[in-house]
């Protein structure tokens, strides 16, 4: 027999935006207890602080995957963006997290999304980093999950013309296999 669902009375407005706030704040540090707790008590793990980060954002842009697990499983926003424009996926494949890439795409985080610097999750894995082994399969998980090489950044480059200019022989390799 399935429990019956728990129903929390509705906050006042300025305590749920606090509640909010803690929650983002506990994102930010890492703090998957407290993440979890305040979860529980009713904190939205879409709501955005200051900088417009959230408790998805946040984790997924900073690969901390027990928190992003907790958000996801508590009906994240997988589309929502950041101050830049971007989905937790562009930051996570900029930064070289393997596995938060990987959650992030099962969880339907849109691959081609084009931040407001123009770019998307398989630019910056290019631009932004070192070309090196995390990167590579960064572009590999992109490429699986549907990435469009041909989307163009503010220069008018591909990504495959970013590998190549940025001398990322094995990254311009997957490109081309594609």
């Amino acid at each position: 027999m399935t429990p019956p669902a728990v129903t929390r009375p509705a906050l006042a407005p300025a305590a749920q935006a606090e509640l909010d706030q803690q929650l983002v704040r506990a994102a930010k540090a890492n703090d998957v207890a407290a993440v979890t707790r305040l979860i529980q008590a009713g904190g939205n793990v879409d709501a955005k602080d200051a900088i417009q980060d959230s408790a998805f954002l946040y984790a997924g842009a900073e690969g901390f995957n027990e928190v992003l697990q907790l958000t996801l499983a508590n009906g994240a926003d997988v589309a929502s963006t950041n101050r830049f424009g971007g989905t937790a996926l562009i930051p996570a494949s900029e930064h070289g997290h393997v596995d938060t890439v990987r959650i992030l795409l099962a969880a339907g985080v849109p691959v081609n999304n084009v931040n407001n610097l123009g770019w998307t999750a398989l630019q910056e894995a290019i631009l932004l980093n070192d070309g090196g082994p995390r990167q590579q399969e960064v572009v590999r998980q992109l490429l699986d999950a549907g990435a469009d090489p041909d989307i163009r950044d503010p220069q008018g480059r591909t990504a495959l013309e970013n590998a190549e200019r940025l001398g990322f022989g094995a990254i311009a390799k997957l490109i081309r296999e594609r």
